[in-house]
């Protein structure tokens, strides 16, 4: 009997936090790998500790057939700039020695699910110089140009700094995983030692399951809902929404309304800023909610929103959000460009306007409320066939699991 290969898994964040990686690994699981996990204690995007976790731990879980190996973080209390500088940095550092406890652990492989910050490929190529075996990074946030969209950094020393450290992790890589064949270029070039594979980032199947919520139907029956779901931070721009609700306001249209489901360090900011607009009416906000509770959301909505801040860097791939909302089979109204604009043009599912452009979402905001039920159905039924076609989570799995 052929012995199972046994990946180590090198991510900041992971279960009960809200990252697609935790699905990942138990997928591998499912399909026959042993899967470790390092990893640090679960803070985000709150800065406080999930119940049930301190400072102290746990530091071992098993959760889905899954081991889980924590190690101390400096949690992103308030989410001020220092206190996510400090967390992005002690995590990699005590990592590194949270690996000396797992040197009677035999490894096949090392694979790193990077988002922000780069910094947390830093243990995994350590463990995959230590032990001489191959190390395969998952890009899903590109460094430094991430790093950007969240702190407008100007100086040009710093940016040399940030763009230096970034690169040279990458290119301590054997295979880099992109999300689009835009980003694979601009890693080649970044790194043309590595193999770079093109796939795209796959949603959970949940997210295509029709789930109807008699309550949240009955609480927003008489409007046109416009939906976003997830990570409430900058980059994401939605103070866009804010401008259009404030047109909506001057325009007398009070039959459309944003729902805000998620949590980050954008929220309070945010919020305040409906106040100050005195476009509160047009809003409600959720809060955070478990992932498989999204569908009772994008069940009833008319539309489900996403944006990212103008930027050629942050339009080379396809954001995870696109991904569960064509899933979810509804009309997207998309503020954004480069590939996700592509994708969504080309599936003939939603209306595209380029990012940062207020007065042309406002127009497709109103063209997509103005639709006919027809025209939306249309819409949500090319969604979930592109989702279908191109970002199907055995498909995609399956490519995953080819690299190791």
């Amino acid at each position: 009997m052929e012995k199972k290969k046994r990946i180590l898994v090198v991510s900041q964040h992971y279960y009960p936090e809200n990252f697609r990686i935790t699905d990942l690994c138990e997928g591998f699981v499912q399909d026959g790998f042993e899967v470790d996990v390092l990893c640090g204690l679960p803070n985000y995007p709150h800065g406080e500790w999930f119940e049930g976790y301190s400072q102290n731990g746990p530091m071992r879980e098993t959760h889905g057939g899954v081991e889980i190996f924590r190690t101390r973080e400096i949690r992103r209390k308030n989410n001020t700039s220092l206190r996510i500088f400090l967390n992005y940095v002690s995590y990699p550092f005590t990592a590194v020695f949270r690996l000396f406890s797992l040197r009677r652990r035999h490894y096949d492989a090392v694979f790193c699910y990077e988002t922000s910050p780069v910094l947390m490929l830093f243990p995994a190529i350590v463990c995959a110089a230590l032990r001489r075996i191959p190390l395969t990074c998952y890009v899903l946030d590109l460094w430094p140009e991430n790093l950007y969209s969240v702190l407008p950094i100007q100086n040009k020393f710093l940016r040399a700094v940030a763009k230096s450290v970034s690169h040279w992790h990458y290119r301590r890589c054997d295979q880099l995983v992109a999300m689009s064949d835009a980003l694979g270029e601009k890693l080649r070039t970044i790194s043309p030692r590595s193999t770079v594979h093109v796939i795209p980032q796959y949603c959970e199947d949940f997210y295509a399951e029709d789930v109807t919520d008699a309550a949240l139907c009955a609480r927003f029956s008489d409007k046109f809902c416009v939906l976003f779901a997830g990570n409430i931070s900058p980059a994401q721009n939605l103070d866009l929404l804010v401008e259009c609700a404030v047109r909506l306001r001057d325009a007398g249209r009070n039959d459309i309304h944003f729902i805000i489901v998620g949590d980050g360090m954008s929220r309070v900011s945010l919020e305040e800023r409906v106040e100050k607009e005195g476009v509160s009416s047009l809003f409600s906000f959720e809060g955070q909610k478990p992932a498989a509770d999204i569908p009772c959301y994008t069940g009833f909505a008319g539309a489900l929103f996403a944006a990212l801040n103008a930027s050629d860097d942050l339009g080379l791939t396809v954001p995870a959000k696109i991904t569960s909302y064509l899933a979810a089979g509804k009309p997207c109204l998309v503020s954004m460009d480069g590939e996700p604009a592509r994708v969504i043009r080309e599936a003939s599912c939603g209306l595209v306007s380029p990012a940062g452009d207020v007065q042309a979402l406002y127009e497709n905001l109103l063209k997509l409320a103005d639709a006919s039920p027809e025209q939306r159905q249309t819409m949500g039924e090319n969604a979930r066939r592109c989702y279908r076609e191109n970002f199907s989570r055995s498909m995609l799995l399956k490519k995953m699991e080819a690299l190791f």
